[in-house]
């Protein structure tokens, strides 16, 4: 089932994390590390009754029509990349599993980054990424002959939590979080009441994503104004149950990541509602702020890139089609994965592009902050 190979994740990966490496940003000064990054393999499994539509409260999925074809299918696929990505690609390689059970597909966790860099040394099949591609991504990918077929899969809403035994913190505006996270807060900015003078006098404890990630580079454009501009001294790791564990033990304790990542750890967390205009407008993270753009200014995209010659391979093929089909798509709303599937008519033009093998982004500047999937129909 899904949610028991979740469970597995997050056992591997908690006892992985504490025997591995420190994980090391690559920026100056790095921040302190909170645990390894280690590249897990999902070990797909059986997964829940559930199908493409509401049915009593379940949510179903269709069986694929090529059942058959993905029976014979025979090979492997390497992924690596985000790890914010993970929980949706993991899933679907679970799912996919099922009926093409001489695949083998191996998803790492080495960052949306981390995940670049090898997909643009060939190394990888896939890339997952919590952001698009960077101009100086692209280019070592044209230096290298890679092509690449980008394929946005969900919607995110990056989240900002809490220990729930932190009774005093329930809204910040972007310019509070400015002020904990800018460059010019390290060492200086260390108490909570030093952020709104009606805080406590306590230690503020930061837990974030890693130089590497996707989801670093896009929180800092978003709060600080400038992709990677950020304080060092946080607890920084690629591995967003690492920070899970960080923020549920310390009630001084903020962090952020993936918005799956908290609805997968109930009662351990407590989201923090963002004012981005300073108005008093808090918006919490959900399902219908995310996906309606309220939530702002962190709702975001999240994406697989393919690599073009890998996409002409029968078992990639298969593996992406079904990706991006109703009989996965649907589960990706799911507690065990917890994400925000993009409309029906955004997955069948995402997958012509991809049957048609259309190269290159959409997004040429690389990141946006507040970006809309509209493009992909024109």
């Amino acid at each position: 089932m899904i949610a028991k190979s979740r469970e597995w994740l997050k056992r591997s990966t908690l006892g992985l994390s504490a025997s591995l490496l420190l994980f090391s940003v690559a920026c100056q000064p790095q921040p302190q590390t909170g645990g390894g990054a280690p590249s897990v393999q999902g070990q797909p499994t059986a997964a829940p009754q559930q199908s493409g539509g509401q049915q009593g409260g379940k949510i179903t999925v269709q069986p694929p029509a090529n059942a058959a074809e993905l029976a014979r299918l025979r090979g492997d696929i390497i992924i690596d990349g985000s790890s914010t990505v993970y929980p949706v690609t993991a899933a679907a390689a679970e799912e996919f599993r099922k009926y093409a059970r001489d695949v083998r597909v191996t998803v790492g966790i080495s960052g949306t980054g981390g995940g670049f860099k090898r997909f643009c040394a060939g190394e990888t099949a896939i890339s997952n990424a919590s952001r698009p591609i960077l101009v100086s991504e692209r280019e070592i990918c044209e230096k290298n002959g890679i092509e690449f077929i980008e394929l946005p899969v969900a919607f995110d809403g990056l989240s900002v939590v809490v220990s729930p035994r932190n009774d005093f913190v329930r809204c910040l505006t972007k310019e509070e979080l400015k002020r904990m996270w800018e460059p010019e807060a390290q060492g200086k900015i260390t108490r909570w009441n030093q952020i709104r003078p009606s805080f406590p006098d306590r230690p503020l404890k930061l837990f974030g994503a890693g130089a590497d990630s996707g989801t670093f580079d896009y929180f800092t454009e978003a709060i600080v104004g400038k992709a990677k501009s950020s304080r060092g001294d946080y607890q920084a790791s690629e591995d967003d149950n690492v920070l899970v564990q960080g923020v549920s033990n310390d009630p001084n304790a903020i962090g952020f990541f993936g918005y799956a990542y908290y609805v997968e750890n109930p009662g351990k967390l407590r989201l923090v509602a963002i004012d981005d205009k300073g108005n008093g407008n808090c918006v919490e993270p959900s399902e219908t702020t995310i996906k309606n753009g309220t939530y702002q200014p962190l709702s975001r995209p999240i994406f697989i890139y393919v690599r073009k010659q890998d996409a002409a391979r029968p078992e990639v093929q298969g593996f992406v089609n079904f990706y991006l089909s109703k009989s996965f798509t649907p589960l990706i709303a799911t507690p065990e994965v917890g994400y925000i599937p993009l409309e029906d008519n955004l997955y069948a033009a995402i997958q012509r592009r991809f049957q048609n093998q259309v190269t290159g982004t959409l997004f040429p500047r690389g990141q946006e902050v507040g970006a809309t999937l509209d493009r992909y129909l024109r």
